[in-house]
């Protein structure tokens, strides 16, 4: 499964709202700005993560984005669906033999529990510094 720039651009941009929550609007122009990404791109974004609840905008000279919901209650998974359609790593897996079926309902099923339980709060508030005091993983060859 590969994540395109739609999933990726709409996590940002959740992720940049769930961190100024009470700060009133956000502009897109802002985020893309910061990011430097294209403000027509993220513009295309909104819309379905609009009619989705999980933004609502402001409109007027200090408008823009705020979460509709709260970010504790909004998960990566919820964001990846809306833009990026079902998770799945292999498409017709049901012409299959039973092996690999398996193996991938398994892949599946990891991704899905780990998109559906990383919460917006989680990725808003994660701390760069406290994964580089922990102890990275070590792969030997």
């Amino acid at each position: 499964m590969k994540i395109s720039t739609k999933g990726r651009y709409g996590l940002t941009i959740m992720i940049e709202l769930a961190k100024r929550v009470g700060e009133g609007p956000v502009s897109l122009k802002t985020i893309a700005n910061e990011k430097q990404l294209s403000e027509h791109y993220l513009e295309q974004l909104v819309p379905p993560l609009r009619n989705a609840c999980l933004v609502k905008s402001v409109r007027g000279a200090y408008g823009g984005y705020m979460l509709a919901k709260e970010a504790k209650d909004i998960t990566a998974g919820d964001i990846i669906r809306i833009l990026e359609g079902p998770i799945t790593p292999v498409e017709g897996i049901e012409n299959e033999e039973p092996a690999k079926q398996a193996l991938w309902i398994r892949i599946r099923d990891a991704v899905k529990n780990v998109l559906d339980t990383t919460t917006l709060d989680d990725l808003s508030k994660y701390n760069e510094e406290d994964q580089l005091s922990q102890d990275p993983y070590m792969f030997y060859i």
